[in-house]
């Protein structure tokens, strides 16, 4: 019979199954539900109910069971649980001291346990479905609140836009400055995923620790808008404004001399912030430096405060950066170089790339006679974002 059972069993839906074992049962007589009970390993309750089934009318459209028939949903034996559920999922209630989950990461285990605790017993597994059906998802924190606004932001970003416009009708060169995150080089997690053999990860450090002999290596990159090409110098000492003026400075001599033979103006379009920011004395003083070099007549508008984001080069350079070595270790400066070098996308973008080893001290300090001997000139419009520095020979 157990032979018999097993061959059969898999090609039965659950009423089948359950009228053979009630027939073999009724057939053999006194001691047959004990018996078939052993041999299939169905309980006695359900041979018992088979009996029944066997004298009932056969159930339409193929059911296996009466209409109504089966373990009742939770929702329906406790009809508290959903209520109970929503009021500790419901953001309303986070800041409810008497909430359970108050301090406490809202996983579906979490919640289980809060309920089961008030009175609902429930699986980790039903909650999540509970959650589904009443229209929640898992979903991270979203980046939306940008809280105070200088008043003048728009009118910023309109005029930045209109200088950069009036630049490129001219033919004349419009870039876009920022520096990269800096990254530790040495066996260490980059995040990401790429293909490898199955079961064959890289192996990195356990443990994000500056390796002092290795170092870190920071990108500093120059975007030109018009013709989709990057130059990033891969620094090692600090990111300064020495340091951002000799990129600027490595990609004139390098590319934009080539690029805009008779160019004499350059507009610059950064950050208010970091080792190019609109308060960084260093800064305008080194840029005014490399403007008596190269002849050139430099225009500089920063992006207003909070908005550093917005910048060209982020997302048209440095976003294709980092997805072209993620999930790779940065073991060296090269392979920085080298990835950084090999980033192209659909849209023809080129990137050059080259490791700097210079030394950019940070503490310099410009004096106000320094300022002075600069000689810059604000805009009418924010003049502390939007300033030029003249050539200093004749045109």
């Amino acid at each position: 019979m157990a032979a018999r059972f097993a061959a059969i069993a898999p090609h039965l839906n659950e009423r089948q199954r359950r009228l053979w074992v009630g027939a073999e049962a009724r057939d053999i007589g006194r001691g047959g539900v004990a018996l078939v009970a052993r041999a299939t390993g169905v309980s006695r309750p359900t041979i018992y109910k088979a009996f029944e089934d066997l004298d009932a009318a056969p159930l339409a459209d193929g059911r296996s069971r009466q209409p109504g028939a089966g373990r009742k949903r939770l929702t329906q034996t406790d009809p508290e649980l959903a209520a109970a559920l929503d009021a500790l999922v419901d953001p309303d209630s986070r800041g409810d001291p008497m909430s359970p989950l108050r301090w406490t990461c809202k996983s579906t285990g979490q919640l289980a346990l809060a309920l089961t605790r008030g009175g609902h017993p429930v699986s980790a597994g039903t909650v999540g479905t509970l959650l589904r059906e009443s229209g929640y998802s898992l979903q991270a924190n979203a980046k939306t609140t940008e809280g105070m606004q200088h008043p003048d932001r728009d009118a910023q970003f309109r005029y930045l836009n209109e200088k950069a416009r009036e630049f490129r009708d001219a033919g004349l060169p419009v870039v876009s400055m920022d520096a990269k995150k800096k990254e530790l080089i040495g066996e260490f997690k980059n995040v990401g995923r790429e293909w490898e053999p199955k079961g064959q990860p890289v192996a990195v450090r356990v443990h994000d620790f500056e390796i002092a002999e290795l170092g870190k290596a920071i990108p500093y990159g120059i975007y030109d808008l018009e013709r989709n090409v990057g130059w990033v110098s891969v620094g090692q000492d600090h990111d300064t404004a020495s340091f951002a003026v000799e990129t600027l400075r490595r990609w004139w001599q390098g590319d934009g001399v080539a690029a805009y033979p008779e160019a004499r103006q350059l507009l610059i379009c950064c950050d208010g912030g970091g080792s190019n920011g609109y308060k960084v004395r260093a800064w305008k003083h080194e840029l005014s430096r490399f403007a008596s070099e190269a002849d050139l007549a430099i225009t500089v508008c920063h992006l207003p405060p909070g908005t550093s984001k917005w910048n060209k080069i982020e997302h048209r350079l440095f976003a294709h950066i980092s997805m072209n070595w993620r999930g790779r270790p940065l073991t060296s400066h090269e392979v920085v170089v080298n990835l950084i070098a090999a980033t192209t996308t659909r849209t023809g973008l080129k990137v050059h790339a080259e490791h700097d080893l210079g030394s950019y001290p940070q503490g310099t300090r410009v004096s106000d006679a320094d300022m002075r001997d600069i000689d810059l000139n604000p805009h009418s419009f924010h003049g502390e974002w939007n300033y030029r520095k003249r050539r200093d020979k004749p045109a």
